[in-house]
Order: structure tokens, then sequence, then C-alpha cells
């Protein structure tokens, strides 16, 4: 399944961790190739139905009702959200099921885990995947949406590697939790009482501010409105001292999840 030594002077040497964590990645890629076609084709329908029903649709109510948000068209405010909208979806989507797919229905991580490779490798090489996923949902949203004119900055195009931070930051936390789930029932929970409340309140649709104060700062805490602060800077070239932060608060919320997924995989799997 997986390629652990290599040949050297007529002698097997184990793989260096680099080369482990590549030979990991490259199952999964291998994987992913048997349905790379439909999953490209959805990922550019699936911003242009939306650009055409809130962007042109719905933001033509809004615009000629108050003159857009805050002086900006709806369109222009709403298209960098869901460029941090696409990325979440795309890491909900394959840190859930096909992970506790890979625990429970064909224990692929067993068998990864009985060659010399480690938990560390097999995280770190599935999580570089799904990062990668990440940044192809987030390049597909910013390339349909700029057809569309929603961006004003060329730095819009370092929204795909801020993509791909909001990706890890809900995927390796969701590993932690798909680790420790005792049923796959449990991911109708994060889908309907963490997804679809951090899709309608994080400044995706509306600014915070306009919640009632307890709900802005539950917003300020969450790695969904953080990227969805940092793309809209990107989009319109309107940077501030505070999109530092929200960085920072990406980085954090990967660094914290990295934890939490090694010890969750490394307790399903080894203890």
């Amino acid at each position: 399944m997986t390629v652990v030594s290599r040949h050297v002077h007529g002698e097997r040497t184990p793989l260096r961790p680099a080369e482990r964590v590549r030979a990991v990645a490259g199952y999964f890629l291998v994987v992913y190739r048997r349905t790379w076609q439909g999953s490209l084709f959805s990922r550019f329908v699936s911003p242009l139905l939306f650009l055409l029903a809130m962007g042109l649709g719905l933001g033509s109510l809004v615009d000629g009702a108050s003159g857009g948000v805050d002086g900006v068209p709806y369109l222009l405010f709403v298209a960098p959200g869901m460029v941090a909208v696409q990325a979440m979806l795309s890491a909900v989507s394959e840190s859930t099921y096909p992970v506790y797919g890979l625990f429970t229905w064909n224990r692929m991580y067993h068998s990864m885990l009985a060659t010399p490779l480690t938990v560390s490798d097999i995280l770190l090489g599935h999580l570089g995947v799904i990062a990668a996923q990440g940044g192809l949902a987030a390049a597909a949203f910013v390339l349909v949406a700029a057809l569309f004119g929603s961006f004003t900055s060329w730095w819009v195009l370092l929204a795909v590697p801020v993509g791909v931070l909001v990706t890890l930051a809900f995927a390796a936390p969701l590993f932690g939790f798909t680790a420790r789930a005792k049923g796959d029932s449990s991911f109708n929970v994060v889908y309907r009482l963490v997804i679809t409340p951090l899709m309608l309140f994080s400044g995706v649709f509306f600014p915070v501010d306009r919640l009632p104060l307890v709900l802005e700062a539950l917003a300020w805490v969450t790695p969904l409105w953080h990227g969805v602060e940092l793309v809209r800077s990107l989009a319109h070239g309107s940077f501030a001292p505070f999109d530092l932060v929200h960085l920072v608060v990406l980085l954090a919320f990967i660094a914290v999840g990295w934890v939490y997924a090694r010890t969750g995989l490394t307790q399903r799997l080894i203890s």
C-alpha cells in the first residue's frame, strides 16, 4: 500500500520523515484521482450559482435599498467572505466522514500504522492533501468571482494561501474530533450546530457588529471570522494592523488543532 523503504546500493534503507509523509500524501492523491473530475466541476459550478443568486440577485436588492454594506456594493462585500467559506466547507467535508471511514469502515489508518509510518506521518500527509483541496476550492472561487468583478485588488491572489490556512484551522481540530467520535451521527451535530451558524454569523453576509454583543464576541473567537476579514482585506487592498491578528489566530487554531488531532489519532490507533 505504502512504500516505506528504498534500495540504496542494493540494500533496503528506511525512508526519511519527509519521504514517509509524501508516501502517505501519494496514497490519498491516488484515491482523489478517481473523483477529481466531478470534484473540480462542482468547485466551479458552486461559486457560479452562488454569485448569480446572492451576489447579483440579492445584491441588487441590497444595493438598491441601502446602497450596499457600509458603502460597498453587496457583491464586493460577500464574495471575499465566501472564499473563506469554501475553504471551511472543503475542510469539513474531508475531515469528518472520510476520516471516520479510515478508522472504522476500511481501517486504512491501521494498515498504514502496521508499516514503519508514524501517527505524525499519517496525519501530516493526509492534512497536506486536504489543505491542497482547500486551496483549490479557494482558487476556484477567486477565479469565478473575479470574472464578476468582485475584487478591486490583485492582493486577492493571496486569498488562496489564506484559504489553505482556513482549511487547516478547521481540518486539524476536526481530525481530533473525528478520532474521538463514537459514531458518524456526531457529524450531524457539527454541521447543524457549528458549521451552519458559523456561515450565518461570522461576517460573511453582514458585518458582525450588527449582531448582539454576545454573538459578536463569539464570532471574534472563530477561525471563519478571522479568515473572512483577512480575505476581505486582501480582496480590496484595505490592509490594517489588525490583519496580523487574524493571521496569528488562524495559525494558533492550526497549532492547537494539530496537538488535539495527533493526541486523538494516537489514542484511537495505538492506545
